[in-house]
């Protein structure tokens, strides 16, 4: 699967169901009252947070999310359903904005976390709410409101224990091959490593999460390369490994 580490999504809660204009009609009430229902509310849309997921891939073609209207009231008093809300699953580690008004919504760390990023639409009231001591027959109903509409930004960086540092081709992911069941790409020339891998450690009843980083270059953290965009991944880090290998070449001469 593809590693990506950025998406943008639009995100669309349901519509609230009208409301009915209705009236009772009965055997010998030819004259009854209003009964129409209100409607049911829309659809909510949530992001969860899911364990396991460590890629934004599944958002890079599927890039609208919406969620169901209510349905409309009818006689009777009887109100339209409620649409069910829509979950997202997004991984741990990411980041959501408003692309519009580049607001943090909020950040997704823990398994199962819910996040709020879309309201469904109120239902629409029937004509039966509006019946007062002076209006007996009141045909005035409402429509359901609209749901909220967002365009969304997700950002994602690993969640891990440790970070693994070194230059190209130093030996990181020969590392955490070796420490943990982990299997990133290994090869004799640099960056070999293109995008982040998670290696677990176990020791007895303990686990440690080691994040392996493409090499970083010369100046990485001023931008240059993709220096800003492998860091990122380090920013929840606890502590740090840096990985240094030194080899010197030495020339024997009879």
């Amino acid at each position: 699967m593809k590693f990506v580490d950025s998406a943008s999504i639009r995100i669309e809660a349901g519509k609230g169901g009208a409301g009915c204009l209705g009236f009772r009609r009965e055997k010998y009430i030819p004259d009854g009252g209003p009964d129409g229902g209100d409607g049911g509310d829309g659809g909510h849309v949530y992001f969860r947070g899911q364990e396991g997921l460590n890629t934004l891939s599944e958002f890079r073609f599927n890039r609208l999310f919406r969620a169901k209207n209510g349905q409309p009231g009818s006689g009777q008093n009887k109100r339209g359903k409620s649409a069910q809300h829509l979950t997202v699953e997004i991984p741990l580690g990411t980041k959501v904005y408003d692309l519009e008004t580049d607001e943090l919504i909020g950040e997704m760390i823990k398994h199962e976390q819910i996040m709020l990023v879309a309201k469904g639409g109120f239902h629409g009231l029937g004509n039966t709410r509006f019946k007062s001591s002076t209006n007996r027959a009141p045909r005035k109903t409402t429509p359901g409101s609209l749901g909220e509409v967002r365009e969304i930004g997700l950002e994602m960086s690993v969640m891990a224990d440790i970070g693994l540092l070194g230059m190209p081709n130093a030996g990181k992911s020969s590392l955490i091959r070796q420490i943990s069941s982990a299997r990133p790409k290994v090869a004799d020339y640099p960056f070999t490593t293109l995008h982040p891998s998670l290696g677990v450690v176990s020791y007895y009843d303990e686990h440690i999460v080691m994040a392996d980083i493409p090499g970083l270059i010369e100046d990485a953290s001023e931008g240059v390369g993709l220096g800003f965009e492998f860091l990122k991944h380090l920013s929840r880090a606890k502590a740090f490994c840096i990985y240094w290998m030194y080899c010197q070449l030495m020339v024997l001469t009879q």
